[in-house]
């Protein structure tokens, strides 16, 4: 009996003391959520998060994440129950638009999906998210042709947001007749802009295979675009036939820094650089003043070629390969708007 009073008082103590711990408020809770979402506990994530749901209802970043918590559990009935009425609220952001595209594409809802992404475009035009997930839509509905349209255009309005280049470039890459050039300056662009994912792997290897396709060719413009090609397209490509004797024995990481080196000497010394103003290019000559061009090129195009050599390198040019880790960290890659021409 004296043991089971004991246990009794035990568990009365710890009731008490619960009690008297503060009630937990909306954002803490929120908080909590967040926390159990980056560990991946779903379970637990959901059931704070209805919480503070219950506490501030009005709340859209709780309710955006709980619509995403459905979604994460494939409770995409209650995902849609949650996240339809918040697009229609005059504070929903383009992740609300998201979340719930998200789960229409899931359910394989492609035809309400794409009047939920024209309507996030009428009032978000210049969001590389909305036109990105729209041409993702339209790939999943076989319609290639059409999603590439909203991946330039995501490219266009929103320079720096970098799906819309990685879409763009599978698609150039797996087309029938791939177009080269684009895979190579979407492709360039794509890697400064998210520099350490499994996409950049991916698409540096891309990049280095276009370049061998694309110098095959005795003459870039001629043989490489059509008739609809651009006054951009064609000044980088009559450029760029400036150098084809350097590749006359094969591309890989040493003939591209020659390449490229070439390149931006003859690029700004006509005028070009006032006339088409272009980041990547301007990123070019910069690191060659600063030392480091040939570190970048080893980066992206001798990793893609061969690792092993790649690490050689590395280990017999520390201090330049560390200038450039150095600059690449500590810089932001960042396209003004206004510099597209693929028109």
């Amino acid at each position: 009996m004296k043991k089971i009073v004991i246990a009794f008082l035990f568990l009365f103590q710890i009731s008490s003391i619960v009690i008297a711990q503060p009630q937990q408020t909306a954002q803490e809770l929120h908080e909590t959520a967040r926390t159990f979402m980056r560990q991946g506990d779903y379970d637990n994530a959901l059931l704070v998060i209805k919480r503070a749901a219950e506490k501030d209802p009005d709340n859209l970043e709780i309710l955006k994440d709980l619509t995403f918590l459905y979604f994460l559990k494939r409770d995409y009935a209650n995902a849609m129950q949650v996240g339809k009425p918040l697009i229609e609220r005059a504070d929903a952001d383009v992740q609300t638009f998201q979340i719930l595209g998200m789960t229409y594409k899931a359910i394989a809802e492609y035809k309400e999906c794409r009047k939920l992404y024209k309507k996030a475009l009428l009032k978000f035009p210049e969001s590389g998210v909305i036109y990105n997930e729209y041409g993702e839509l339209l790939a999943l509905d076989n319609e290639l042709n059409n999603a590439i349209i909203q991946w330039e255009k995501g490219i266009e309005v929103d320079a720096n947001y970098s799906s819309n280049y990685y879409n763009a470039v599978k698609y150039y890459a797996t087309n029938p007749q791939p177009d080269l050039f684009w895979i190579a300056i979407h492709g360039e662009n794509f890697v400064n802009l998210e520099s350490y994912t499994a996409r950049t792997k991916e698409v540096k290897k891309i990049i280095l295979e276009a370049y061998k396709k694309m110098y095959v060719f005795t003459d870039l413009k001629n043989n490489l675009k059509g008739k609809n090609i651009s006054a951009f397209e064609t000044e980088v490509l009559n450029t760029m036939n400036n150098s084809m004797d350097v590749a006359s024995d094969g591309i890989n990481a040493d003939n591209i820094l020659a390449l490229k080196t070439r390149f931006v000497l003859d690029w700004f010394e006509k005028g070009n650089g006032e006339k088409y103003p272009f980041r990547l290019f301007e990123h070019y000559r910069h690191m060659l003043k600063e030392g480091i061009f040939h570190a970048y090129i080893q980066w992206l195009y001798g990793a893609a070629a061969n690792t092993d050599a790649y690490d050689l390198w590395l280990k017999t040019n520390e201090q330049q390969a560390e200038a450039f880790k150095k600059f690449q960290t500590a810089r932001v890659y960042k396209i003004p708007q206004g510099q597209y021409y693929k028109k």
